[in-house]
């Protein structure tokens, strides 16, 4: 009793207006009567425009420039042009397919191999053709069968024709049965010649399936290496012209690059001309080039490098050089930084073209 007159005193004393009888907590009572001191809050203001400050001065500084893992090769002539060059074979990259699509029974080569022309590649699956091959023998077997037949049907005729021929009497044969006998021996020799054009059918049918046989084999039509494998056994191989080639083959024994050269400085572009070629990621590899040729024909670029300020909308001319696989550790497919001395800007005049110039040499 005691107790609870104690708790409705404070009551009254802490809460005038209210009556209900509440339950006095000290804790709640001096954390809502506690005042704040009163630097409080200058000192938050101070602490957020402080921050604010250097927010704004460290947040405007300029960021940094990434240094390149490599340095770009530089031009050695005054006057020049800048072109990508794309690593190639010699014979340039041959993408090998088949005429004939079908199941790939068995690839022959790996990457790396070097083969000669006419070695096996791959082969497409064969037992369907083999099985016609065995039946157009088996025809040709009849249709010679055919003519044996009927030549000895051309001797029965000729000799009985030849019997009525030689009575002398013509009063004891009829007029009909000397026709009927000469007909007979026509018609078997017709009889031969077709069956000779049957047999001729049935070889150019035979030659036709052997050689559908053989087009199932594909075979390397150069010398050179194998580059590329895009085929396995049980794998299906499209005929015709396809996004990714079946296999590619090129002769390595000397490597060319195809040089792309702006049609904006095709104008500058000299024959004579010395060209470096410098490879991609270590500016101290770099080879003098040798021209072999050059494409007269604009084409639209396809070779891309990547560089963001890089035209895809433009055409380029195309001018292929060589050097010795020796002299640089490049690979085909690679690309590197071709410069070739050019006709100085301020000079205004256009090269002269040299008799011939253009196209593959034998």
């Amino acid at each position: 009793m005691v107790r609870q007159a104690h708790h409705e005193r404070l009551c009254q004393q802490y809460w005038p207006y209210d009556r209900t009888p509440k339950i006095w907590n000290p804790r709640t009572y001096f954390l809502e009567t506690k005042m704040l001191p009163k630097y409080t809050l200058p000192l938050l203001a101070a602490a957020g425009f402080a921050f604010g400050i250097y927010s704004v001065i460290y947040g405007n500084q300029p960021t940094p420039i990434a240094q390149p893992v490599a340095q770009p090769a530089n031009s050695p002539y005054p006057s020049f042009i800048a072109g990508a060059g794309i690593v190639e074979a010699k014979s340039q990259n041959i993408s090998v397919g088949t005429p004939l699509g079908g199941i790939v029974q068995q690839v022959a080569v790996r990457v790396g191999d070097k083969v000669k022309a006419g070695d096996i590649l791959f082969r497409i699956d064969d037992r369907e053709t083999l099985a016609e091959l065995g039946v157009r023998k088996a025809n040709l077997a009849r249709s010679k069968a055919a003519v044996g037949e009927a030549e000895a049907s051309v001797n029965d005729t000729r000799t009985l024709l030849e019997l009525i021929e030689a009575v002398t009497d013509r009063r004891a044969i009829s007029t009909e049965d000397l026709d009927r006998r000469h007909n007979a021996h026509l018609i078997a020799k017709a009889r031969l010649e077709s069956a000779r054009a049957q047999v001729m059918q049935t070889e150019a049918e035979l030659i036709g399936t052997q050689t559908t046989l053989d087009r199932l084999v594909v075979r390397a039509p150069v010398a050179g290496e194998v580059l590329q494998v895009n085929i396995r056994p049980g794998e299906f191989a499209p005929a015709g012209v396809g996004a990714t080639p079946l296999m590619v083959l090129g002769n390595l024994d000397q490597l060319h690059i195809r040089v792309d050269i702006d049609e904006n400085d095709a104008w500058r572009f000299r024959k004579e001309g010395r060209a470096v070629a410098y490879l991609r990621g270590n500016r101290q590899f770099k080879t003098d080039l040798k021209l072999v040729w050059v494409e007269p024909y604009v084409v639209p670029k396809k070779s891309l490098t990547g560089d963001s300020t890089e035209r895809v909308d433009t055409r380029v001319l195309q001018a292929l050089y060589s050097f010795d696989r020796a002299s640089l550790p490049a690979y085909v497919g690679q690309q590197m930084d071709v410069f070739i001395e050019a006709l100085d800007t301020g000079s205004g005049q256009p090269p002269k073209l040299q008799p011939g110039q253009g196209g593959p040499r034998s």
